[in-house]
């Protein structure tokens, strides 16, 4: 049995390629920089081990145990930082010193196509960071990947959101671009097929889909295959900042990562060593096909992972532990109670409140209050949330995080990742057939206080009205 190290593990790809590897008979030790934010289903658990590993700091690198077989590098940090293209190298310096101490034969790094002679910001850190891991005692396996398309990736969402909002598209020139789209389930066949494979040791392999399509054509496919009609044209005239504006306010997408983004859309990402299809014999998907598989698990509530439950896709970089007992000195707070005649019909409404559910009562104003979040850079309702029915650590549910989701104890406590001059906690529990809803503020400043008076009449109202439709005893 490999015993495998998964730096990434609560990321897109980890959360898929954990239990492939699980299926292979692999033990994976799962690196998470929060314990609390990585959800473990009973039957994983005795094949896993969790480890918090924090890559820009160096003492949690000793959490890393000595007997590992291989490793896989499945990090990046473009959204979350602005000088991420420093700490990405650093990480990776990090990580390489820490490997060598260990039994590892095999890194295996997942990294962008990067076979332009003029690179992104965002691509030239990866292939720096390629570059450091190279460097080490063991034998290094990198695969490099353009679009990823998938249910939840963030390619996907993107082109998804574009054409699914927009019948007509006034476009930048570069959607004239040429990439080379791979699906997710081939991509997770390759990082699998790779692993202690010794014709790969040492090698790099460009790894995509057989199509080659302009951005423009892959939103024209993506129509198609939705049954849509759509006009696109491109303008020489936008700029990269407006560009990157345009995708932040039409699709989910950060800010930050819109940036990054554009900044890689302007440089075609072509495979040309892509070897390792015919070295492991997979037949990948085609464009079309992998849109297909994505919205047959849409359809089915089969989303494994989704980019956006990352906390990238927030306004802070945060551990969950630090903001899960909810404070009362110096808080605003609103709690309110009510009788509860169906416990069960109650716990099964507030575990599916947010995304397409929305909240119950004053819809319009949680609309609102996300239009006007999005507006000052924030994340606003886009996000939704991955699973209809499941909550767990971790996850996105709108503007908010879920810092703790336990059914058994009949309790949801969520944490606000909306533009805020303070913090702020929304907490569902019941009690002795009472639902007990508590809104606390914590205000920054002068201007915290202000917030909290100026919103206070549309909290009566909308706080009010939720409880009221949460506890009532229908079938809706």
């Amino acid at each position: 049995m490999n015993k495998v190290l998964l730096t990434g593990a609560t990321g897109y790809i980890g959360k898929r390629l954990l239990p492939v590897l699980i299926e292979k008979g692999c033990f994976v030790v799962c690196c998470v920089r929060d314990k609390n934010k990585f959800h473990i289903e009973d039957s994983i658990k005795d094949s896993i081990e969790v480890i918090e590993l924090d890559l820009t700091k160096k003492d949690t690198f000793n959490n890393i145990p000595k007997d590992i077989d291989a490793a896989y590098y499945l990090v990046h940090s473009m959204s979350t930082s602005d000088d991420y293209f420093e700490l990405e190298k650093q990480s990776a310096i990090n990580f390489r010193e820490a490997i060598n101490t260990t039994s590892a034969k095999q890194v295996i790094y997942l990294s962008g196509i990067v076979n332009s002679n003029s690179l992104s910001k965002h691509l030239q850190s990866r292939k720096n960071v390629e570059i450091e891991l190279s460097k080490g005692n063991y034998a290094q396996t990198t695969v490099r990947a353009g679009i990823i398309i998938g249910s939840g990736s963030a390619s996907f969402e993107i082109i998804r959101d574009l054409v699914e909002k927009l019948p007509i598209m006034v476009t930048p020139k570069w959607l004239k671009t040429r990439c080379q789209p791979i699906g997710i389930s081939d991509v997770i066949k390759i990082l699998t097929g790779v692993l202690g494979h010794n014709q790969t040791y040492n090698k790099s392999f460009d790894i995509a889909g057989n199509e080659i399509l302009t951005y423009k054509e892959m939103l024209l496919g993506f129509a198609k295959v939705r049954g849509l009609k759509r006009m696109i044209w491109t303008v020489p005239v936008m700029t990269p900042k407006l560009s990157s504006y345009w995708l932040y306010f039409i699709t989910s997408t950060s800010y930050k990562l819109a940036v990054s983004l554009v900044d890689s859309m302007k440089v075609e990402v072509i495979a040309k060593n892509d070897s390792i299809i015919k070295l492991l014999n997979i037949t990948p998907l085609s464009y079309e096909e992998a849109i297909k598989k994505a919205f047959s698990k849409i359809e089915q509530n089969e989303v494994v992972s989704s980019w956006k439950d990352s906390t990238v896709s927030g306004r802070i970089n945060y551990r969950i532990s630090d903001y899960i007992k909810v404070p009362q000195f110096g808080c605003f707070i609103d709690a309110r109670k009510r009788p509860v005649e169906n416990q069960e019909k109650c716990l099964e409404k507030i575990w599916k409140i947010g995304g397409k559910t929305g909240w119950y009562y004053g819809n319009w104003l949680w609309k609102l209050r996300g239009f006007f979040d999005k507006l000052f850079g924030g994340v606003g309702l886009r996000r939704g949330r991955t699973n209809i029915y499941d909550i767990n650590s971790g996850d996105t549910l709108d503007f908010w995080r879920v810092l703790y989701a336990d059914k058994t104890e009949k309790r949801l406590l969520l944490f606000a990742e909306m533009k805020l001059p303070g913090e702020a906690w929304l907490e569902f529990k019941i009690q002795n057939n009472t639902l007990i809803q508590t809104a606390t503020f914590r205000p920054k400043g002068l201007l915290g206080r202000l917030y909290w008076y100026l919103v206070l009449p549309f909290h009566g109202f909308i706080f009010k009205g939720l409880i009221t439709e949460l506890t009532k005893n229908d079938n809706s």
